[in-house]
C-alpha cells in the first residue's frame, strides 16, 4: 500500500537529492549522474558515515523491537536497502506494523516492490516530507495505532532542514503526537567533531543546491528536550549500542540518540 500527500510528482534528473546520493555512498545503483557528482566531491569519510548510519538504524530499531516495540514511523526513508527497517523489526516482531515516508519521487517507485510486509505484519508509504509533519502524522494514523507506543525514526535527516525551516518546531510537532512509552530515534551530522570534513561537505552538498544544516552536540540535544535521553545518550554512532555486541570502534561525525517519551 502506498499514499501521497498531493499530485505524484516526477523524479527530476537535472537535480542531486539526498536519498540517491545517500543511496550511492552505500554502494546503490539507484541514483542519477548530479546524484554521483556530488557524492564523488564529498570526503573519502562519507562512504564509511553512511555505513555507520545504516548499522546505527539496524541496532537501534532491533533493541526497541526487541523490548516490545512493533509500531514504527520513518521518515527520510531513503531507497530501500536490505535489510531494511520493517525486515530487522519483523525478524523480532512478527505482528510489527511500519510506516515509511520520503520525498524522493524515486523511492515511491521501490516502495511497492521492496517495501514488502512480511504476512503478519504491515508496511505502508507515503511520499510527504517532514516539512509538513501534519500530513505525515494524518496518513500515519490511519494505519498505527497512537493510542500504544510508537517509535519514530528521523535517520540522517534533519541536518537537511535548516534553522529558517523550524527542524525544532518540527520535531516537537512529532513527538508530541505520540503517546507515553514511545521513542525518538535519531542521528545528525556534527558540525563540532571534524570541523574541516563537516565544513567541506557543507560546501560539496551547496554546490548541488542542498542545503545543509550541521550541528554541534548541544544543537542535536535540542531535540531530545522533555523527552527520556536512554544510555549512552548523545554519543558518536558507533559509540550507541545496547546490550554486549558492542561495534567496532572508530571515528564517526555523526551523533545519534534514542529517547523515551515519558
Amino acid at each position: 500500500m502506498t499514499a501521497e500527500a498531493g499530485p505524484r510528482p516526477q523524479v527530476d534528473t537535472s537535480r542531486p537529492h539526498p536519498a540517491r546520493v545517500y543511496d550511492w555512498l552505500l554502494g546503490g545503483k539507484d541514483n542519477y549522474p548530479v546524484d554521483r557528482d556530488v557524492a564523488r566531491s564529498l570526503p573519502a569519510e562519507a562512504k564509511d558515515a553512511a555505513r555507520q548510519n545504516r548499522a546505527f538504524m539496524h541496532r537501534a530499531v532491533a533493541w526497541l523491537a526487541q523490548q516490545g516495540t512493533d509500531q514504527f514511523l520513518d521518515i527520510g526513508t531513503g531507497i530501500p536497502t536490505e535489510p531494511n527497517l520493517h525486515q530487522v523489526v519483523q525478524s523480532i516482531r512478527p505482528a510489527a506494523r511500519i510506516v515509511y515516508t520520503d520525498n524522493d519521487p524515486i523511492v515511491l517507485r521501490h516502495a511497492e516492490a521492496l517495501l514488502i510486509s512480511g504476512p503478519a505484519g504491515s508496511t505502508d508509504y507515503i511520499q510527504s516530507d517532514v516539512r509538513t509533519p501534519g500530513a505525515i502524522l494524518e496518513h500515519a494514523r490511519a494505519v498505527l495505532d497512537f493510542e500504544r507506543p510508537v517509535a519514530l525514526s528521523l535517520i540522517a535527516l534533519l541536518h537537511f532542514v535548516t534553522d529558517d525551516q523550524d527542524p525544532y518546531g518540527i520535531v516537537r510537532t512529532l513527538v508530541e503526537a505520540l503517546p507515553s512509552g514511545s521513542h525518538l530515534v535519531m542521528s545528525h551530522a556534527a558540525s563540532d567533531i571534524v570541523p574541516e570534513l563537516s565544513d567541506r561537505t557543507v560546501r560539496e552538498y551547496a554546490k548541488g543546491g542542498i542545503r545543509l544544516a550541521f550541528r554541534t552536540r548541544a544543537e542535536f540535544g535540542r531535540f531530545f528536550d522533555g523527552l527520556e535521553l536512554l544510555d549512552p545518550g548523545v554519543v558518536p554512532l558507533p559509540e550507541w549500542y545496547r546490550g554486549d555486541e558492542a561495534p567496532e570502534p572508530e571515528m564517526s561525525g555523526i551523533y545519534a540518540a534514542v529517547a523515551r517519551v515519558p
